[in-house]
């Protein structure tokens, strides 16, 4: 392998932490503009701005583990996985008010910019 390779890598790994690190505050502040007008779509020049809201439950181990009541729907688990949880309730092997107060729900934003 030569040294020319290796710099390149670490040059482009030098460039995309910059890059996120620029992307990350652009969507702050795209988002944060919409927030603060209360919208969930923008068209700014020739692109459309649009903001999906999202929910996601994170799962506190212990307090799942202590709410199901059989250790065998713990191991068909494993670890608390969000989409195999949703399966359980589903299927009714366990119910959405046994788990109520196992889990907090974080609001995520999405941004998604398209060309018109």
């Amino acid at each position: 392998m030569e040294d020319k390779t290796v710099k390149r890598y670490y040059q482009l790994k030098q460039k995309q932490k910059e890059i996120e690190q620029e992307l990350s505050e652009l969507r702050g502040e795209i988002i944060q503009h919409c927030a603060e007008l209360d919208l969930s779509e923008l068209e700014v020049g020739s692109y459309k701005v649009k903001i999906v809201s999202q929910e996601r439950k994170e799962f506190d181990e212990s307090k799942l583990f202590a709410a199901l009541p059989d250790p065998d729907v713990w191991r068909l688990l494993s670890k608390p996985d969000t989409s195999k949880i949703a399966g359980l309730i589903k299927l009714n092997v366990i119910s959405e008010d046994t788990i109520k107060d196992t889990f907090s729900v974080k609001h995520l934003f999405l941004l998604q910019v398209d060309k018109k």
